[in-house]
Parts: C-alpha cells; structure tokens; sequence
C-alpha cells in the first residue's frame, strides 16, 4: 500500500495505527527511514503513541552503541522487539526477525539501489506500506 500526503497529514498516523494491528496480531514491524533524524523522531513518536502499552520498540540508527544495537538485533531474532525504528541498518544481513509482519517505509525514493533491492526482496513475504510526500 502507498500513502501520499504532504508534511503534517497524517501519514506516520496512519502508519502507527497499522503497526498496531500487526502488533496485537504478534507481528513485529519494521520502520525504515532515510536519516538518522527521521528514525529518531519516528522512534519517540511510537514511542509517546505506545507508552501505555505492553510493546517494546527500540531503534537502529548510527547513533547509539554498539552493544545497544547489537542487543536490539538479537532480541530483534527472538521476537522481544515489536517495533523496531531504523535507517538502512535494518536492511544488513545479520538484522532477522522471528515474525516480521509489516514494513513501512518513509520516503522510499531516498533510498539506494541496493536498499531497494532488499526492500523488494521482504515483500514477497511482508506487508508494505510505503510513505511519501512526493
């Protein structure tokens, strides 16, 4: 699915409420954004939206440990992430999930050809949901 809104319509709202039903349905999520601050900002957003329930959501970014990051992927394999917020660290080879039900992907069109191809590749097998503004 693709929403198509300019700045402040609702698009990363429409995104949360998805990853909700897919959280409540024991699916995990991915969240992929083009910088580090929009996966900053996407993270404390569900964060803020989730804080009153049980769902864990962490974020994959440059910024951070490595220790930190490391740990998220390993929990992310085992199914203790729900939500998981990141640039195109999530794309890497050694970041698996147990049950990844739904990728949303904000302004795909920043990524690379080789971002792409692995986003291409997950959606045989995942819901998509795309974001753009463009």
């Amino acid at each position: 699915r693709l929403v198509c809104g300019d700045v402040g319509f609702g698009k990363t709202e429409v995104a949360m409420r998805a990853a909700f039903v897919a959280v409540q349905n024991g699916k995990q999520v991915a969240v992929l954004v083009p910088t580090t601050l929009l996966a900053q900002q996407h993270y404390e957003s569900f964060k803020d939206r989730f804080a009153d329930w049980p769902v864990r959501i962490e974020v994959l970014s440059r910024f951070g440990s490595n220790k930190t990051h490391l740990k998220n992927i390993e929990d992310l394999a085992d199914g203790k992430v729900d939500i998981v917020v990141g640039t195109h660290k999530l794309l890497q080879e050694n970041v698996q999930f147990k049950d990844l039900g739904l990728m949303v992907v904000d302004e795909e069109h920043r990524f690379g050809v080789r971002d792409k191809e692995r986003i291409k590749a997950l959606r045989a097998d995942v819901d998509m949901l795309t974001l753009t503004a463009t």
